[in-house]
Protein backbone atom coordinates (compact mmCIF):
# COMPACT_ATOMS: atom_id res chain seq x y z
CA UNK A 1 0.00 0.00 0.00
CA UNK A 2 3.03 2.35 0.05
CA UNK A 3 4.17 4.06 -3.11
CA UNK A 4 6.36 6.98 -4.17
CA UNK A 5 8.58 8.46 -1.47
CA UNK A 6 7.77 5.77 1.11
CA UNK A 7 8.53 2.85 -1.21
CA UNK A 8 12.33 2.71 -0.56
CA UNK A 9 11.78 2.71 3.21
CA UNK A 10 9.18 -0.05 2.93
CA UNK A 11 11.52 -2.23 0.85
CA UNK A 12 14.37 -1.75 3.30
CA UNK A 13 12.08 -2.27 6.28
CA UNK A 14 10.63 -5.47 4.76
CA UNK A 15 14.10 -6.96 4.49
CA UNK A 16 14.86 -6.13 8.14
CA UNK A 17 11.54 -7.54 9.33
CA UNK A 18 12.06 -10.72 7.32
CA UNK A 19 15.49 -11.14 8.92
CA UNK A 20 14.06 -10.68 12.40
CA UNK A 21 11.32 -13.24 11.72
CA UNK A 22 13.84 -15.81 10.55
CA UNK A 23 15.93 -15.28 13.66
CA UNK A 24 12.86 -15.26 15.93
CA UNK A 25 13.60 -11.78 17.18
CA UNK A 26 10.22 -10.14 16.49
CA UNK A 27 8.68 -8.63 19.63
CA UNK A 28 5.43 -9.96 20.97
CA UNK A 29 3.61 -6.68 20.33
CA UNK A 30 4.08 -2.97 20.50
CA UNK A 31 4.56 0.26 18.62
CA UNK A 32 7.72 1.83 17.24
CA UNK A 33 8.90 4.27 14.62
CA UNK A 34 11.34 3.84 11.77
CA UNK A 35 13.06 6.73 9.96
CA UNK A 36 14.19 5.87 6.44
CA UNK A 37 17.23 7.11 4.53
CA UNK A 38 15.34 9.99 2.88
CA UNK A 39 13.62 11.10 6.08
CA UNK A 40 10.24 9.39 5.73
CA UNK A 41 8.82 8.31 9.10
CA UNK A 42 6.96 5.01 9.44
CA UNK A 43 4.87 3.95 12.42
CA UNK A 44 5.21 0.21 12.96
CA UNK A 45 2.71 -1.87 14.93
CA UNK A 46 3.63 -5.47 15.90
CA UNK A 47 1.02 -8.02 16.90
CA UNK A 48 1.24 -11.76 17.52
CA UNK A 49 -1.51 -14.02 16.18
CA UNK A 50 -2.97 -17.08 17.93
CA UNK A 51 -1.12 -19.45 15.63
CA UNK A 52 2.23 -17.91 16.66
CA UNK A 53 2.42 -15.77 13.57
CA UNK A 54 3.00 -12.03 13.32
CA UNK A 55 1.02 -9.14 11.88
CA UNK A 56 3.01 -6.03 11.11
CA UNK A 57 1.24 -2.81 10.09
CA UNK A 58 3.30 0.09 8.74
CA UNK A 59 1.83 3.58 8.40
CA UNK A 60 3.57 6.51 6.77
CA UNK A 61 3.18 9.29 9.41
CA UNK A 62 5.72 11.72 7.94
CA UNK A 63 3.20 14.46 7.14
CA UNK A 64 1.51 14.14 10.53
CA UNK A 65 4.81 14.33 12.40
CA UNK A 66 5.92 17.36 10.44
CA UNK A 67 2.58 19.07 11.09
CA UNK A 68 2.95 18.38 14.82
CA UNK A 69 6.46 19.84 14.81
CA UNK A 70 5.21 22.96 12.98
CA UNK A 71 2.41 23.38 15.54
CA UNK A 72 4.87 23.14 18.43
CA UNK A 73 7.17 25.69 16.78
CA UNK A 74 4.23 28.01 16.05
CA UNK A 75 3.05 27.74 19.65
CA UNK A 76 6.50 28.64 20.97
CA UNK A 77 6.75 31.56 18.54
CA UNK A 78 3.30 32.84 19.60
CA UNK A 79 4.20 32.54 23.28
CA UNK A 80 7.43 34.48 22.73
CA UNK A 81 5.56 37.16 20.76
CA UNK A 82 2.90 37.44 23.46
CA UNK A 83 5.55 37.73 26.16
CA UNK A 84 7.34 40.41 24.17
CA UNK A 85 4.05 42.27 23.68
CA UNK A 86 3.29 42.18 27.40
CA UNK A 87 6.76 43.45 28.30
CA UNK A 88 6.53 46.19 25.69
CA UNK A 89 3.12 47.32 26.95
CA UNK A 90 4.32 47.31 30.55
CA UNK A 91 7.36 49.43 29.66
CA UNK A 92 5.38 51.70 27.34
CA UNK A 93 2.65 52.27 29.91
CA UNK A 94 5.26 53.24 32.50
CA UNK A 95 6.88 55.71 30.08
CA UNK A 96 3.50 57.18 29.12
CA UNK A 97 2.20 57.45 32.67
CA UNK A 98 5.03 59.75 33.79
CA UNK A 99 4.28 62.64 31.37
CA UNK A 100 0.53 62.00 31.60
CA UNK A 101 0.57 62.35 35.37
CA UNK A 102 2.38 65.66 34.94
CA UNK A 103 -0.17 66.84 32.36
CA UNK A 104 -3.09 65.84 34.57
CA UNK A 105 -1.54 67.24 37.74
CA UNK A 106 -0.54 70.63 36.33
CA UNK A 107 -3.85 71.04 34.50
CA UNK A 108 -5.69 70.40 37.79
CA UNK A 109 -3.60 73.11 39.47
CA UNK A 110 -4.49 75.52 36.68
CA UNK A 111 -8.21 74.67 36.94
CA UNK A 112 -8.08 75.30 40.70
CA UNK A 113 -6.21 78.56 40.12
CA UNK A 114 -3.57 77.75 42.72
CA UNK A 115 -1.25 80.52 41.46
CA UNK A 116 -4.00 82.91 40.42
CA UNK A 117 -6.82 82.96 37.86
CA UNK A 118 -6.35 82.18 34.16
CA UNK A 119 -6.47 85.33 32.00
CA UNK A 120 -9.26 84.26 29.65
CA UNK A 121 -12.30 82.00 30.19
CA UNK A 122 -11.63 80.13 26.95
CA UNK A 123 -8.21 79.12 28.24
CA UNK A 124 -9.89 77.61 31.28
CA UNK A 125 -12.06 75.54 28.95
CA UNK A 126 -8.98 74.37 27.08
CA UNK A 127 -7.29 73.33 30.34
CA UNK A 128 -10.38 71.35 31.36
CA UNK A 129 -10.28 69.56 27.98
CA UNK A 130 -6.58 68.82 28.44
CA UNK A 131 -7.25 67.38 31.89
CA UNK A 132 -10.15 65.20 30.72
CA UNK A 133 -8.19 63.98 27.69
CA UNK A 134 -5.27 63.05 29.92
CA UNK A 135 -7.54 61.13 32.28
CA UNK A 136 -9.13 59.30 29.33
CA UNK A 137 -5.75 58.37 27.87
CA UNK A 138 -4.49 57.15 31.24
CA UNK A 139 -7.60 54.98 31.62
CA UNK A 140 -7.08 53.56 28.13
CA UNK A 141 -3.46 52.68 28.91
CA UNK A 142 -4.57 50.89 32.08
CA UNK A 143 -7.20 48.89 30.14
CA UNK A 144 -4.71 47.83 27.45
CA UNK A 145 -2.21 46.74 30.09
CA UNK A 146 -4.86 44.82 32.04
CA UNK A 147 -6.05 42.95 28.93
CA UNK A 148 -2.45 42.05 28.14
CA UNK A 149 -1.78 40.86 31.71
CA UNK A 150 -4.89 38.69 31.70
CA UNK A 151 -3.95 37.14 28.33
CA UNK A 152 -0.49 36.26 29.63
CA UNK A 153 -1.77 35.00 33.00
CA UNK A 154 0.01 37.73 34.97
CA UNK A 155 -3.03 39.55 36.37
CA UNK A 156 -2.96 39.03 40.14
CA UNK A 157 -6.14 39.03 42.17
CA UNK A 158 -6.03 40.58 45.65
CA UNK A 159 -9.17 39.19 47.17
CA UNK A 160 -10.77 40.50 50.32
CA UNK A 161 -14.10 41.28 51.92
CA UNK A 162 -15.77 44.07 49.91
CA UNK A 163 -18.96 45.95 50.76
CA UNK A 164 -20.89 45.90 47.48
CA UNK A 165 -23.02 48.96 48.29
CA UNK A 166 -19.90 51.10 48.78
CA UNK A 167 -18.45 49.97 45.44
CA UNK A 168 -21.72 50.73 43.64
CA UNK A 169 -21.93 54.22 45.14
CA UNK A 170 -18.36 54.92 44.07
CA UNK A 171 -19.03 53.76 40.50
CA UNK A 172 -22.24 55.77 40.24
CA UNK A 173 -20.45 58.91 41.42
CA UNK A 174 -17.83 58.44 38.72
CA UNK A 175 -20.36 57.90 35.93
CA UNK A 176 -23.13 60.30 37.03
CA UNK A 177 -21.63 63.48 35.54
CA UNK A 178 -21.39 61.91 32.09
CA UNK A 179 -24.94 60.56 32.37
CA UNK A 180 -26.36 63.92 33.47
CA UNK A 181 -24.61 65.68 30.59
CA UNK A 182 -26.44 63.33 28.20
CA UNK A 183 -29.67 63.59 30.25
CA UNK A 184 -29.65 59.86 30.90
CA UNK A 185 -31.25 58.59 34.09
CA UNK A 186 -29.51 55.87 36.09
CA UNK A 187 -31.44 53.79 38.60
CA UNK A 188 -30.08 51.15 40.92
CA UNK A 189 -31.55 48.26 42.90
CA UNK A 190 -29.47 46.19 45.32
CA UNK A 191 -30.77 43.08 47.04
CA UNK A 192 -31.15 43.96 50.76
CA UNK A 193 -29.99 40.44 51.68
CA UNK A 194 -26.66 41.05 49.95
CA UNK A 195 -23.99 42.71 52.04
CA UNK A 196 -20.41 41.76 51.20
CA UNK A 197 -18.56 39.86 48.48
CA UNK A 198 -15.22 38.09 48.59
CA UNK A 199 -13.58 39.60 45.48
CA UNK A 200 -10.76 41.72 44.14
CA UNK A 201 -12.02 45.27 44.75
CA UNK A 202 -10.31 46.77 41.73
CA UNK A 203 -11.63 44.01 39.45
CA UNK A 204 -15.26 44.31 40.57
CA UNK A 205 -15.07 48.10 40.26
CA UNK A 206 -13.68 47.78 36.73
CA UNK A 207 -16.47 45.40 35.81
CA UNK A 208 -19.21 47.75 37.03
CA UNK A 209 -17.59 50.92 35.64
CA UNK A 210 -17.10 49.42 32.18
CA UNK A 211 -20.68 48.13 32.05
CA UNK A 212 -22.15 51.44 33.22
CA UNK A 213 -19.87 53.44 30.94
CA UNK A 214 -20.87 51.33 27.92
CA UNK A 215 -24.56 51.64 28.75
CA UNK A 216 -24.34 55.45 29.01
CA UNK A 217 -22.21 55.72 25.86
CA UNK A 218 -24.60 53.72 23.68
CA UNK A 219 -27.84 55.20 25.04
CA UNK A 220 -29.27 58.31 23.37
CA UNK A 221 -30.35 61.46 25.24
CA UNK A 222 -33.17 61.02 27.77
CA UNK A 223 -32.48 57.29 27.81
CA UNK A 224 -32.48 54.98 30.81
CA UNK A 225 -29.82 52.80 32.41
CA UNK A 226 -30.51 50.41 35.28
CA UNK A 227 -28.10 48.55 37.54
CA UNK A 228 -29.45 45.55 39.44
CA UNK A 229 -27.56 43.46 41.98
CA UNK A 230 -29.43 40.34 43.00
CA UNK A 231 -28.54 37.52 45.34
CA UNK A 232 -29.55 34.13 43.93
CA UNK A 233 -30.03 31.53 46.68
CA UNK A 234 -27.53 28.72 46.35
CA UNK A 235 -26.23 30.05 43.04
CA UNK A 236 -24.32 33.25 43.83
CA UNK A 237 -24.97 36.82 42.77
CA UNK A 238 -26.01 38.47 39.50
CA UNK A 239 -24.84 41.98 38.54
CA UNK A 240 -26.99 43.26 35.69
CA UNK A 241 -26.74 46.50 33.66
CA UNK A 242 -29.48 47.22 31.14
CA UNK A 243 -30.20 50.17 28.85
CA UNK A 244 -32.64 51.22 26.14
CA UNK A 245 -29.89 52.29 23.74
CA UNK A 246 -28.91 51.42 20.17
CA UNK A 247 -28.48 47.69 20.87
CA UNK A 248 -26.31 45.18 19.03
CA UNK A 249 -27.15 43.11 15.96
CA UNK A 250 -27.02 39.32 16.52
CA UNK A 251 -24.11 38.89 14.08
CA UNK A 252 -22.05 41.47 16.03
CA UNK A 253 -22.46 40.01 19.53
CA UNK A 254 -19.41 37.75 19.19
CA UNK A 255 -17.36 40.64 17.82
CA UNK A 256 -17.90 42.92 20.83
CA UNK A 257 -16.15 40.39 23.08
CA UNK A 258 -12.98 40.52 20.97
CA UNK A 259 -10.31 43.09 21.96
CA UNK A 260 -10.76 46.26 19.87
CA UNK A 261 -13.91 44.83 18.26
CA UNK A 262 -16.95 47.06 17.75
CA UNK A 263 -20.48 46.57 16.49
CA UNK A 264 -21.27 48.01 13.05
CA UNK A 265 -24.10 50.23 14.26
CA UNK A 266 -21.77 51.89 16.79
CA UNK A 267 -19.19 52.58 14.10
CA UNK A 268 -21.83 53.81 11.64
CA UNK A 269 -23.21 56.25 14.23
CA UNK A 270 -19.76 57.64 14.95
CA UNK A 271 -19.65 56.51 18.57
CA UNK A 272 -16.07 56.55 19.82
CA UNK A 273 -14.66 53.56 21.65
CA UNK A 274 -11.62 51.33 21.90
CA UNK A 275 -13.50 48.03 22.00
CA UNK A 276 -11.78 46.98 25.23
CA UNK A 277 -14.66 47.39 27.70
CA UNK A 278 -16.57 44.13 27.26
CA UNK A 279 -13.51 41.93 26.59
CA UNK A 280 -12.00 43.23 29.83
CA UNK A 281 -15.26 42.66 31.73
CA UNK A 282 -15.50 39.10 30.39
CA UNK A 283 -11.89 38.29 31.28
CA UNK A 284 -12.16 39.75 34.80
CA UNK A 285 -15.45 37.93 35.39
CA UNK A 286 -13.86 34.61 34.39
CA UNK A 287 -10.86 35.32 36.64
CA UNK A 288 -13.35 35.61 39.51
CA UNK A 289 -14.83 32.24 38.55
CA UNK A 290 -17.97 33.78 37.06
CA UNK A 291 -19.68 33.97 33.70
CA UNK A 292 -21.06 36.73 31.49
CA UNK A 293 -24.12 36.83 29.23
CA UNK A 294 -25.45 39.49 26.87
CA UNK A 295 -28.90 39.99 25.40
CA UNK A 296 -29.52 42.75 22.89
CA UNK A 297 -32.00 43.96 20.29
CA UNK A 298 -31.06 46.68 17.78
CA UNK A 299 -32.70 50.05 18.60
CA UNK A 300 -34.27 48.61 21.76
CA UNK A 301 -31.40 48.10 24.19
CA UNK A 302 -28.89 45.76 25.78
CA UNK A 303 -28.66 43.82 29.02
CA UNK A 304 -25.35 42.44 30.26
CA UNK A 305 -25.34 40.04 33.22
CA UNK A 306 -22.34 39.07 35.30
CA UNK A 307 -22.89 35.99 37.44
CA UNK A 308 -20.46 35.33 40.29
CA UNK A 309 -20.46 31.94 42.08
CA UNK A 310 -21.85 31.22 45.51
CA UNK A 311 -18.42 31.18 47.19
CA UNK A 312 -18.08 34.89 46.40
CA UNK A 313 -21.12 35.74 48.55
CA UNK A 314 -20.38 36.26 52.26
CA UNK A 315 -23.03 35.49 54.83
CA UNK A 316 -23.85 38.33 57.17
CA UNK A 317 -22.69 36.35 60.20
CA UNK A 318 -19.28 35.79 58.61
CA UNK A 319 -18.73 39.48 57.78
CA UNK A 320 -16.12 41.04 60.04
CA UNK A 321 -16.89 44.48 61.42
CA UNK A 322 -14.30 47.21 61.15
CA UNK A 323 -11.78 46.97 63.97
CA UNK A 324 -12.49 43.32 64.80
CA UNK A 325 -9.92 40.58 64.49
Amino acid sequence: GFEGQAAPEINLLSKRVSGCLKLGRMPGGGLSEYVGPNGRILEIRYNRTRDDGSVIVCIDVTDRKRSEEMLVKSKKTAELANRAKTEFLANASHELRTPLNAIIGFSELMILGVNGPIGHDKYLGYVVDINQSGEHLLSLIDDILDVSKIESGKYELHEKQVEIARIIKSCLRMIRERAEAARISITCAVDPDLSHLWVDERAIKQILLNLLSNAVKFTPEKGKVRLTVEKIDGSGVCLSVSDNGIGIAPEDIGKVFEPFGQAKNAVNRGIDGTGLGLPLVKSLTELLGGSLSLESTPDEGTTVKVHLPQERVLRRKTVKKAGTG
